[in-house]
C-alpha cells in the first residue's frame, strides 16, 4: 500500500502559513522505497524531464544509504528539495510507474522530497566543480526561476565561469515570488541557491537585462553566450468592464505581494494587502489554488473559485484542488464573470456571472464553455484575484533587437538546440513554450546547458 505524507490538519493549516505537507519519516521513506519494483526497463526515467535514475536512487535508500541516494538524485536534478515538493509527479514519473497500472504509483516524488530534507539536515555534502586556471568559457545566465537555476548549475558542474543575472533583489523567479510559504517554504529556495554559489555560480540581483544591460552589451564585456530563462510573468486579464476597481487584483501581483514582499507578515514587513471579507479567484490552475487558499490565511470568511468549465477540465494538480477543498474553498463550476460593479468610492462589491454548459472539445482538448442564455446572477465580493494565466515577460523581449518570436510573443528556438536567432543566445522555460511546470523548466534548463558547451566547444 502506498505510504501516504503527513500533512497538517486543515482546520488548523487554513491559519497559518507553515507548510501543510509534513514529509515522510525515515519509516515511511523506508516502507515506500520497498514498494518500488526496480524494472530492468524503467519507464519513470523516461517520465522526467531532467532524467533522473530513479530506481537506482530508491535502491540506495533501501539499503540504508541516504546519502548515496540524494548524490544520485543530484547528479541529474540540482533543486529536489524544490521538484520533491510542487512538482506534478502524477503527470510525469510516476505516471509511468509499473505499479500504477493496478494500484497505486510509487511516491517517487515523496521519496525525493526526503532524501533532500534528510541532506539538509545532516549537512550532507553537495557537488562540487574543481575550478581549473582557465575556465570553459564565460556564460550568463538570465533569470533566476527553475530554468536558470538548473542552467547555471549544470554549466558550473561542466567548469564554465557562470553569472546569474536576476530583476528582483531575491532570487527563485517564480519559486520566491509565485509559489506560497505553505508550499514551497523560501528557506528551502535560499538553500538551493545557496549550493548553486557554492558551485562557484556569481549571482547579481536587481539587474535587468534589457534595460540595465543588454544582450549586445554582455556580449560586449566578454560572455560567449547568454541563457534566457525569464518565464511567463505578464498577467492576462479577463477583458470585462470593472477589472480597474479597486480589490482587484492579477494573481501574479497578488502572490508577489505576498510571497516575495512577505505581505503575510505585514506590518513586520513593509507591504500591505488589502484582503475582504468575501474572494472570489478566477481560474483553476495551480495559481488559482495558491491564490485562493492563501486568501483564506489572510484571514477572509469566505473563498471560492470561479471556473467556466467543470471539475474534470480544471488544470490544477488534484493534490492541490483536494488541499483546497479540505480548507473550506468553495468551488463554482461551469460559471463565468461578465461585469464587475463597485461603489461610488471605486471598490469592488459585486461579481455578475453567467452559467455555463460543455459543448465541443476546443483547440485545448477540452470541451468549450457555452453560455446559458438568461443564467446571470451576482455574486458579492470585495477582492478579486484573476488566475487566468499569464505571457511572456516583455522586458527583455522589447530591448533585444535581432530576437525572434512566435506569434504568441514567446521566443522561437531551434527546438533540438534551444538556440535562438541570435547566434550564442539560448532560450528555455516558459518564456519559450508559456507558462508550465517547474520540472519543465529545469529539464529545458538542462537541455540548454548541454547544448551550449557542444555549441561553445565548436567554437573553439
Amino acid at each position: 500500500m502506498r505510504q501516504q505524507m503527513p500533512k497538517q490538519d486543515p482546520q488548523i493549516r487554513r491559519s497559518n502559513f507553515e507548510e501543510v505537507a509534513q514529509g515522510f519519516t525515515a519509516e515511511l521513506a523506508q516502507a515506500e522505497a520497498k514498494r518500488c519494483l526496480n524494472c530492468k526497463k524503467p519507464l519513470c526515467v523516461e517520465g522526467c524531464p531532467v532524467e533522473v535514475e530513479i530506481p537506482r536512487f530508491i535502491t540506495l535508500l533501501v539499503t540504508g544509504k541516504t546519502d548515496e541516494a540524494l548524490a544520485k538524485i543530484k547528479e541529474k536534478n540540482s533543486l529536489p528539495a524544490i521538484c520533491g515538493r510542487v512538482c506534478p509527479q502524477e503527470n510525469q514519473c510516476e505516471k509511468n510507474c509499473v505499479l500504477g497500472r493496478k494500484g497505486e504509483p510509487v511516491a517517487i516524488g515523496s521519496l525525493e522530497r526526503y532524501c533532500a530534507d534528510w541532506g539538509r539536515a545532516h549537512q550532507a555534502a553537495e557537488p562540487v566543480c574543481t575550478p581549473t586556471a582557465a575556465m570553459r568559457g564565460k556564460v550568463a545566465v538570465v533569470g533566476s526561476g527553475p530554468a536558470g537555476l538548473t542552467a547555471a548549475a549544470d554549466l558550473a558542474l561542466m567548469g564554465y565561469e557562470v553569472t546569474l543575472f536576476e530583476s528582483l533583489h531575491a532570487t527563485g523567479g517564480v519559486l520566491r515570488y509565485g509559489i506560497p510559504e505553505f508550499r514551497l517554504p523560501k528557506a528551502i529556495v535560499d538553500y538551493e541557491v545557496g549550493n548553486l554559489e557554492k558551485l562557484g555560480v556569481t549571482i547579481q540581483t536587481n539587474v535587468l537585462i534589457g534595460k540595465t544591460l543588454t544582450i549586445d552589451e554582455l556580449f560586449a564585456i566578454g560572455y560567449q553566450a547568454v541563457f534566457i530563462g525569464t518565464g511567463a510573468g505578464l498577467p492576462y486579464f479577463l477583458g470585462i468592464s470593472g477589472e480597474n476597481l479597486n480589490g482587484v487584483y492579477s494573481a501574479n501581483e497578488f502572490l508577489t505581494r505576498v510571497n516575495l514582499m512577505k505581505a503575510y507578515r505585514f506590518p513586520e514587513f513593509d507591504t500591505p494587502i488589502r484582503i475582504g471579507q468575501r474572494v472570489a479567484v478566477v481560474g483553476a490552475g495551480n495559481v488559482a489554488m495558491d491564490s485562493a487558499r492563501t486568501a483564506l490565511r489572510l484571514g477572509a470568511k469566505e473563498v471560492s473559485i470561479v471556473y467556466r468549465r467543470s471539475r474534470e477540465e480544471m488544470p490544477a494538480r488534484l493534490e492541490e484542488i483536494e488541499n483546497a477543498e479540505e480548507e473550506g474553498v468553495i468551488f463554482r463550476l461551469l460559471t463565468n464573470p461578465v461585469k464587475l460593479l463597485g461603489d461610488e468610492n471605486g471598490n469592488v462589491t459585486t461579481m455578475v456571472c453567467q452559467k455555463m454548459a460543455l459543448g465541443e472539445p476546443d483547440a485545448s482538448g477540452r470541451r468549450k464553455p457555452v453560455p446559458i442564455p438568461g443564467s446571470e446572477e451576482a455574486l458579492s465580493v470585495d477582492t478579486v484575484v484573476v488566475a487566468i494565466g499569464q505571457g511572456p515577460n516583455p522586458i527583455l523581449l522589447q530591448g533585444t533587437t535581432g530576437l525572434t518570436l512566435n506569434k504568441r510573443g514567446y521566443i522561437e528556438v531551434d527546438p533540438e538546440t534551444l538556440m535562438t536567432s541570435i547566434p550564442g543566445v539560448f532560450a528555455g522555460g516558459d518564456i519559450v513554450t508559456g507558462a508550465a511546470t517547474v520540472i519543465a523548466a529545469m529539464g529545458a534548463g538542462k537541455r540548454a546547458a548541454r547544448a551550449i558547451d557542444r555549441y561553445l566547444s565548436e567554437q573553439k
